[in-house]
């Protein structure tokens, strides 16, 4: 037990070190305040109804109606039953958000290393250096919390991939199926398949050295033990995954059925995305200097360069108070790339890179191999349309390729590679003490190739780059050609000190590992060394754009909406129906967080209400508006924000005199514009119960009525009143995959009209008509977790009774 201890007491050490230095790093957490994320707060006002409904009933509603008209809440937080690796990620997550996320970065590669049988010194000096790479605090400032989840577990995604092409079968399936798990629960898919391209790449340079070094049968059984793996990993979070598939196919990232865009231009026919909106932040070729360089291109949209500028006496010339030019100089447009939006730098550190080249000269065989391998496709698909033949090429051809957007953040692949190879620099300084020549050799070789970059940045900028950037035909329309070379002057001022930095760093890591080759400095040094200026390069870079400034009270990150007095108004009318925001741009769940809203926040909503929403909700198009029960928009005067009540909207639902069939979904979309939507209704032939219909009329009583009764997030009763049979009208969102339908409690069938709405034939008389989300998909994937779980418990159990064995044999 002693020795046990022993063995397990620097890990525990390191462990608590990581939990101290997550803790100090976001230090306001320990006063209580949080970190104030922007998405997160739209994240909460698109959540509300449904975090509402859980707190009221202690049930979860997998159906919220206060964004985008109605939508299903998998990708806002749903919970499920039986998902117990969600309770086991927030256990590890058990430190205040988002030092939660730091401390995961931390660990997971920590095991990583560990699992490349790194010393415990030399893994946890990789550890910050992953950890505190400038990308990955970033979001967590900007708030992509999901994003941050699921990079910080794709290290331990590897560790047990390469426990398995070690041997060790038992342990290698255990950690693979526990990791590949925690990685599809924190539900950012974008991230986990570019996880799935890197280990692809690993697979193949395993390939080759199995191939060569004729070890294939191993090569084979390892993948066969990790498919299971992921399989069973998949079971785990078998709800989210089944749900999640089933509405990718009606969301946007889906393929739409339309060929036409809203302006009537023809449209790319794809089964994912548009190419552009896939491409539209791609990182410039030039840009790939800021891996080295911290303001390299300016660094962010908005950079704090202070009194003391250019930016700022531009803007006392334009006639600005001292505070006006001070405020707005926090606020500078430095950043002079190509991509329309950068919070910040995506920087690696110069010591990191430094020690990366350094491993280029010095590390041999597959590790080498693979982890260069994702260095380069991270890099090169990163830059999107910039490099358009080989995105083309992913976006027609690779499969999923095209249900992703944002194609820079591909870079968190590089962002893992490079510091792993960084530490095994290190790691081969350390070992075959005797090859000292060839060290100093792929030393000078390290030196000159990025210390020699730098310099030459530093004496040829202004040859090289005239720091003009996308946007600055704005601000000579708007400030004047004096303004804007002002801005190029802090852009070179910036550019010339973070070069700097970054050389004399270069230097200072050259210096070190000189000393220590020529035995002027002890390993202990070297590390404490290195350790030092990594930690001051990346935490010095990371304060600028990340730093206690960012927290406010809990209270105010917990409830960041203030109801106006045009809320108020609304929120007195008791009724159901809808409301859309024209005043909040700026604040687009704002009316989800207190209203049933037509406005939301989600890079994934319902295809079909996007494509109404693009071609007639954006414009003010009351038709439409009323057809979704539209009661109140709210709009701005010179007065103020104030809500505006449309008398006509349509209502909660309706009869119809007229069923109208239509050949096409472009037919039916252009109908809605000018369509009697009160009095006829319209279906593609291919839908619902009426397929096979050219269409109907239906006899409709003066005295005919349909009224919503009672309702819920996941549920809406409706009594209706008619001599004859007719077909209603209901201004809720269709989603064919849950919404079960009732008349006077027996199972009925319902249809989509217009476009986008719900509709159904209903008999005579008096009867009473429900609608209740209750999807299958999370019975079946529920029970599929259960059994997932069970099975996962059993293995565990069998993998810790033959490792205990194992070792009773061999201490035999």
């Amino acid at each position: 037990m002693q020795f046990s201890f022993k063995k397990f007491l620097p890990h525990v050490l390191v462990l608590v070190g990581f939990v101290v230095v997550s803790l100090a790093y976001f230090s306001p957490v320990l006063q209580g305040n949080a970190i104030f994320q922007n998405d997160i707060k739209q994240y909460i006002g698109m959540s509300k109804q449904q975090t509402d409904f859980r707190t009221q009933t202690g049930e979860e509603t997998y159906w919220t109606n206060s964004a985008f008209g109605g939508m299903p809440t998998y990708q806002l937080g749903a919970k499920y039953p039986h998902n117990y690796i969600k309770k086991l990620d927030l256990s590890l997550r058990f430190l205040p958000r988002p030092a939660d996320y730091l401390f995961l970065y931390l660990l997971s590669f920590y095991i990583l290393l560990l699992v490349l049988k790194v010393d415990f010194k030399l893994a946890a000096i990789g550890a910050l250096a992953f950890g505190f790479s400038t990308y990955l605090i970033i979001i967590l400032g900007v708030g992509h919390n999901s994003k941050a989840h699921a990079i910080a577990y794709m290290p331990l995604v590897l560790s047990g991939i390469l426990l398995t092409f070690q041997r060790k079968y038992i342990a290698g399936f255990l950690l693979t199926t526990v990791a590949m798990g925690l990685e599809i629960v924190s539900n950012h898919f974008q991230m986990t398949y570019y996880l799935l391209l890197l280990v692809i790449v690993l697979g193949i340079v395993y390939l080759i050295d199995a191939f060569k070094k004729k070890l294939l049968p191993h090569y084979f059984k390892s993948v066969g033990i990790l498919l299971l793996a992921v399989v069973l990993s998949i079971g785990l979070n078998a709800t989210g995954v089944l749900a999640t598939q089933e509405y990718v196919k009606e969301s946007t990232r889906g393929k739409s059925e339309l060929t036409i865009n809203a302006d009537g231009s023809p449209k790319e026919v794809t089964s994912g995305l548009d190419r552009d909106y896939i491409t539209q932040f791609s990182y410039g070729l030039v840009e790939t200097f800021n891996l080295f360089i911290p303001r390299f291109m300016g660094g962010g949209n908005s950079e704090n360069v202070g009194k003391d500028s250019n930016t700022y006496d531009a803007y006392r010339k334009l006639g600005a108070s001292h505070a006006q030019a001070l405020e707005a100089s926090e606020h500078a447009p430095m950043y002079w790339g190509k991509q329309p939006i950068v919070e910040a730098p995506a920087y690696i550190g110069a010591v990191v890179l430094f020690l990366f080249v350094l491993a280029l000269f010095l590390v041999k065989g597959r590790l080498k191999w693979w982890l260069v391998g994702g260095t380069i496709m991270s890099l090169l698909l990163s830059y999107g349309k910039n490099l358009s033949f080989l995105t083309d090429f992913f976006i027609d051809y690779v499969p999923l390729y095209n249900k992703f957007r944002a194609v820079s953040s591909i870079q968190v692949i590089l962002e893992l590679c490079i510091p792993t190879l960084a530490i095994f620099a290190l790691v081969r300084l350390l070992n075959d003490f005797e090859k000292k020549e060839e060290k100093l050799k792929a030393l000078k070789n390290t030196t000159i190739i990025t210390g020699g970059l730098a310099l030459i940045f530093l004496l040829f900028k202004n040859s090289l780059f005239d720091f003009s950037g996308a946007s600055d035909g704005f601000y000579v329309q708007n400030y004047g050609p004096d303004f804007i070379s002002a801005i190029k002057d802090d852009r070179k001022t910036v550019f010339t000190e973070d070069t700097l930095r970054t050389l004399i760093l270069v230097l200072l890591s050259a210096g070190v590992v000189f000393l220590f080759l020529k035995e002027k400095l002890k390993e202990k040094w070297l590390l404490i060394a290195f350790g030092a200026l990594i930690l001051f390069d990346l935490i010095g870079v990371d304060r600028r754009y990340v730093n206690n400034d960012d927290f406010v009270s809990s209270i105010k990150v917990n409830k960041p909406f203030t109801a106006n007095n045009a809320d108020k108004e609304i929120l007195s009318d008791t009724g159901h129906f809808r409301v859309f925001d024209i005043a909040g741009a700026s604040e687009p769940t704002k009316a989800s967080y207190y209203h049933n809203s037509l406005n939301g926040y989600n890079a994934a909503e319902l295809k079909r209400y996007r494509e109404v929403f693009d071609f007639y909700v954006a414009k003010n198009n009351l038709n439409v508006l009323n057809m979704l029960n539209t009661r109140y928009l709210i709009a701005q005067n010179e007065e103020g924000v104030f809500p505006y009540k449309n008398e006509d909207a349509n209502g909660n639902a309706w009869f119809v005199e007229k069923l109208r069939v239509v050949e096409s979904a472009n037919e039916e979309i252009k109908l809605l514009d000018s369509l009697d939507n009160k009095r006829i209704a319209i279906y593609a032939r291919t839908e619902g119960l009426l397929k096979n219909e050219r269409g109907r009329s239906f006899e409709l009583d003066s005295l005919a009525s349909i009224t919503l009764e009672e309702f819920r997030p996941n549920y809406l009763k409706y009594e209706s009143n008619n001599p004859n049979e007719g077909f209603a009208v209901f201004s809720e969102i269709y989603y064919g995959n849950g919404w079960k339908t009732y008349i006077d409690g027996e199972g009925a069938s319902h249809m989509r009209v217009n476009y986008t709405l719900r509709g159904m034939k209903i008999p005579e008389g008096k009867h009473v008509i429900e609608f209740w989300f209750d999807p299958d998909v999370v019975k079946t994937g529920s029970s599929i977790a259960l059994g997932s779980s069970i099975l996962l418990g059993l293995l565990l159990l069998g993998g810790l009774f033959f490792g205990y064995k194992k070792k009773q044999k061999e201490s035999a």
